[in-house]
C-alpha cells in the first residue's frame, strides 16, 4: 500500500478539509490548507486523492503511522495459518498401523491442520484401485467426529487422495465433552453434615464398668477400712496409754468434814 501525499507533495491545488475530529472545515486552497495545518501543529495527509477535489485531513501524521503499524500487527497474529498434513497409506497396511494413522491424523485436526490422505498403488496394485478407495472410506468413518471432507477421493497417477479439514464445531463439543469428563473424575466426593449434639453426655449411654475396676475400686476400699481400724488401734497424741476412771455420777458424792471450832478445841 502506497502511503499518502503529506503537506507539501500535494498535487492538487484546491483540497477539502476535514477537522482531526471528522468534522467537515470546508474547500481550501492548498496554501490555505498548509497555513491551517502550520498554526495547529498538524500535518494535512490525502486520505482520498481521487476525490473531486481530494479529501485531506488534519492530523499528527507520525502518531496516525505507528497507530496503523499496531494494528496491522495485531491482525496479522489474529490471522490462522493453515497447514497441510499428509497420511500416506498402501492397500495392504494392516489394522494396526491404520490406527496409527487414524490417530495421528485425528491429533493434526484436533490442532487446527487440513489432513491430505494418500493411498499409494505399486506394481498391479494400481489394478485394485476399490481397495483404495474403500480405505479412504474406513477413514473418513473414523474421523466423522472431528472432520469433514474438503475434496472428495479422486484418482491422481498411481495415487488416489483426498483432504479433510477440522469441523471446529465438533472439535469444541468433543473438548468440552472432554474437561466435563476430567472435571467429574478429579471432583472431591461429597461430605455428608453430621447432626451438632447440644449435649455430649445425652446421647452417649453409660459404660459398665469392667471387672478390673472392680477389683481395684474393691481393694481400695478395703484398704481404707484396714487404715481406719489401725488408727482405731493407736493411743491418740497428748494422752496415756492408761486413763484414770472417771467417777460414776449415779454414785453420791461423799461428805465433808464439818469444822471444829476454837471453843471446842479448847
Amino acid at each position: 500500500m502506497a502511503e499518502p501525499r503529506v503537506n507539501d507533495r500535494i498535487r492538487a491545488k484546491e483540497v477539502r478539509v476535514v477537522a482531526p475530529d471528522g468534522s467537515q472545515v470546508g474547500v481550501k486552497s492548498i496554501e490555505e490548507a498548509l497555513w491551517l495545518a502550520k498554526n495547529l501543529e498538524m500535518d494535512l495527509v490525502e486520505v482520498s486523492p481521487n476525490a473531486d477535489p481530494p479529501v485531506c485531513r488534519l492530523m499528527d501524521y507520525g502518531k496516525y503511522k505507528y497507530e496503523q503499524s499496531v494494528r496491522n500487527r495485531e491482525a496479522r497474529k489474529k490471522q490462522t495459518k493453515t497447514v497441510v498434513k499428509e497420511v500416506k497409506f498402501r492397500i495392504k497396511i494392516d489394522e494396526h498401523d491404520f490406527q496409527t494413522k487414524i490417530r495421528q491424523a485425528r491429533n493434526f485436526l484436533m490442532h487446527g491442520h487440513k489432513i491430505k490422505a494418500i493411498v499409494m498403488f505399486f506394481g498391479r496394485e494400481i489394478t485394485h484401485t476399490e481397495l483404495g478407495a474403500a480405505l479412504l472410506d474406513k477413514m473418513i468413518a473414523a474421523l466423522a467426529d472431528v472432520s469433514e471432507i474438503e475434496s472428495e477421493p479422486r484418482r491422481e497417477g498411481r495415487s488416489m487422495n483426498m483432504t479433510l479439514i477440522p469441523d471446529k464445531a465438533k472439535i469444541k463439543a468433543l473438548k468440552a465433552a472432554e474437561a466435563a469428563a476430567v472435571a467429574a473424575e478429579t471432583e472431591p466426593p461429597a461430605v455428608e453434615a453430621t447432626p451438632e449434639v447440644d449435649d455430649v453426655d445425652a446421647g452417649t449411654p453409660e459404660r459398665e464398668p469392667d471387672k478390673d475396676e472392680e477389683l481395684v475400686e474393691v481393694s481400695a476400699d478395703e484398704s481404707e477400712s484396714a487404715s481406719a481400724e489401725q488408727d482405731s488401734k493407736q493411743p491418740h497424741d497428748g494422752q496415756d496409754e492408761q486413763t484414770e476412771p472417771q467417777p460414776d455420777e449415779s454414785e453420791p458424792a461423799a461428805e465433808a468434814p464439818a469444822p471444829v471450832s476454837a471453843t471446842e478445841e479448847a
